[in-house]
């Protein structure tokens, strides 16, 4: 058990000078960092100790390693997901998408849109009965090549059905401005966050490592009658994102 403790320590040691050489601008993004064997000769550990070290990297998001290629100094610039002006009525309200708030690089967004029985406790926050179906639109948000965010919305069928909102290209301003159209505009916000490990499908579909954690945001909107028109979930790679909420006391 003392041997395991010890390794940790120093695969951490490694991992923490490596992350520090890369802050001052030793390694510069897309540089290839000391391989296993060079790290392990250096610190005087065994391989297993240096592999840990660069995998720790690669959980926080600093280096991608990929197999005869080493590990490599990540170029990604993390999104700032701007929380309050992204869903402001004068965002979607003039036909822009609320992902322009956030970030100008151009992005690739793979949706799937179904008719389905919502999950229990989606049925419950938009007031489905047994038999109602929901809107579900599903989203794969990819950035630089690199998938960031899985998002499904979750709307009431009855409400959108025949609006452009059961297709994929809902339009300029998105959701939001279609279900204005539908008199239903979005009135009230409110948005849950947690973070925890991905799932194996959650890893698989943002291709990034099990071991790093996953944002877990619940979004659910609102009309003037306080009605909640749309939940959507979304999962986001944790180091793909910094959070930003900027507002007024």
């Amino acid at each position: 058990m003392a041997e395991t403790s010890e390794r940790r320590t120093k695969s951490q040691q490694i991992a923490d000078d490596l992350k520090a050489a890369i802050e001052r601008g030793d390694f510069e993004p897309g540089d290839r960092l000391p391989g296993e064997n060079a790290l392990a000769s250096q610190y005087g550990v065994a391989g297993l100790t240096a592999r840990q070290a660069l995998k720790n990297l690669a959980t926080e998001g600093l280096v991608e390693i990929k197999k005869g290629a080493g590990a490599r100094v990540i170029s990604f610039h993390p999104i700032r997901r701007r929380g309050i002006q992204r869903i402001a009525r004068e965002q979607w309200g003039q036909g822009k998408s609320i992902w322009s708030a956030d970030d100008d690089r151009p992005q690739t967004i793979d949706v799937r849109v179904d008719s389905l029985a919502a999950p229990p406790h989606i049925a419950r926050v938009l007031g489905l009965g047994d038999t109602e179906l929901a809107c579900a639109r599903s989203r794969r948000y990819v950035v630089e090549k690199r998938p960031v965010m899985l998002a499904v919305s979750y709307l009431p069928h009855e409400l959108v059905k025949g609006s452009p909102i059961t297709r994929i290209d809902t339009g300029e301003g998105g959701i939001y401005a279609r279900l204005a159209e539908l008199g239903h505009a979005p009135a009230h916000f409110r948005e849950e966050l947690r973070s925890r490990l991905p799932t194996a499908e959650e890893a698989a579909g943002l291709d990034m490592p099990a071991e790093r954690p996953v944002i877990k945001l619940c979004r659910t909107a609102f009309d003037q009658d306080g009605r909640a028109v749309e939940v959507n979930e979304m999962t986001l790679d944790s180091a793909a994102y910094v959070l930003d909420y900027e507002f007024d006391a």
